[in-house]
């Protein structure tokens, strides 16, 4: 799978690698082949959002892991009331996740102070036994305060996952010695007027589209 990115995101994304210097880095590992493995959404007809704005929305999973402090983070609890992006992922991933975090991450820098202070950005691992909270601590700063990275259980970050329809596998190691992990490319952007997501963003989703929506996400009484 390719995907083809500006100057602005292989900037950010080179900024995260190289606060990961303790493992492999984004470019080091095999292409995960189920990067955007498609999830059956319900478009509504009409919508302010450039992202894909669901009739159904879906609910916060109930999600307790640890953060990148070390400390116990309850998804549900922890970030309800503010316009929350979720994302599932892993810090060696050598594509999508790098280029999604950085459109984001640039796109935050574009909004006014209030926007910016209403929104959580939460990165899940698919890869917790290389992505400890030290290591994707280190690799989440390059993105800025607004990314919380949480690791732990498999198990229950791939339930998580499936109740948005995003798929997760188990990581696979090949006989070359690295290590890919396949997964969704799918953001889920979930309001604080109800805490569920009634917005999905997937991997051919743009800088721009981010700039555009963060607002509306922010501000939105849905």
């Amino acid at each position: 799978m390719k995907h083809f990115v500006s100057a602005a995101r292989l900037a950010a994304a080179s900024l995260a690698c190289a606060a990961m210097a303790l493992t492999a880095g984004c470019g080091n590992s095999a292409p995960h082949h189920g990067a955007d493995k498609p999830v059956a959404l319900s478009p509504a007809s009409s919508s302010p959002y450039r992202g894909t704005a669901l009739e159904n929305p879906f609910a916060k999973p109930e999600l307790v892991l640890t953060d990148t402090t070390g400390k116990s983070f309850d998804l549900r609890k922890d970030t309800a009331g503010k316009a929350t992006l979720v994302f599932f992922g892993y810090s060696n991933c050598p594509d999508v996740c790098p280029t999604t975090m950085g459109d984001i991450s640039i796109a935050l820098t574009k909004q006014a102070p209030e926007v910016r202070d209403s929104v959580r950005v939460v990165f899940v691992t698919t890869d917790p036994e290389r992505d400890t909270p030290e290591n994707l601590g280190k690799w989440l700063a390059a993105f800025g305060p607004n990314f919380t990275g949480l690791s732990g259980d498999l198990a229950q970050v791939k339930k998580a996952a499936l109740g948005l329809g995003i798929s997760v596998d188990d990581p696979k190691k090949h006989h070359d010695g690295t290590t890919t992990s396949d997964h969704g490319a799918q953001v889920a952007a979930f309001l604080p007027a109800d805490d569920k997501a009634h917005v999905v963003y997937t991997s051919g989703t743009t800088l721009e589209d981010f700039t555009h929506d963060l607002p509306l996400l922010a501000k939105s009484t849905h």
